[in-house]
């Protein structure tokens, strides 16, 4: 693992690589894990999700909550995450007005009141996150006899996500 001030910095590099690409890989109890678009405010957790009441995710949360999981790798592969946390539907109003945009409007006719709109909320506990370090460099040292191993041990932690 690594020391508390790189398990920090992989922390704000997942959230950034979540504002910045948005699309991870969302799952629950009973669900298994597809895309989806998230969204996140002030750079960190919660993250939000604009669904219908026909998803999957959708109808296993309307019970209640559900232990959730989500998966990130940055479009650059240069960050890789798995979350853990909890799942929940959440059609705050206040929440829906501030992340509504055109490309969420698209996909409901009935604008921000469309009866089949859902706004789910996965509350983040515990992640990994991986920083990929560059194979190339690694090749390179093992070329020259170096062990490449000791870079990757920095670049894993297992981290918060939850805000305090």
């Amino acid at each position: 693992m690594s020391d508390t001030s790189n398990a920090a910095e992989l922390q704000q590099a997942f959230w950034k690589g979540i504002e910045k690409d948005r699309t991870v890989m969302l799952g629950c109890d009973g669900v298994y894990p597809r895309p989806m678009t998230a969204m996140i405010e002030d750079g960190q957790g919660p993250v939000w999700f604009f669904t219908s009441a026909d998803n999957d995710l959708a109808e296993a949360v309307s019970g209640g909550d559900k232990g959730a999981f989500l998966v990130f790798a940055a479009k650059d592969h240069e960050l890789f995450a798995t979350a853990s946390g909890t799942l929940v539907m959440d059609n705050d109003r206040a929440v829906i007005d501030r992340l509504w945009n055109p490309w969420i409007a698209a996909w409901f006719e009935g604008g921000k009141d469309d009866p089949t709109l859902r706004l789910l909320r996965f509350d983040p506990g515990n992640a990994e996150i991986w920083r990929n370090a560059n194979s190339l460099w690694a090749g390179i040292k093992m070329l020259v006899g170096i062990n490449p191993q000791k870079d990757y041990q920095d670049d894993v932690a297992v981290v918060p996500l939850a805000s305090g």
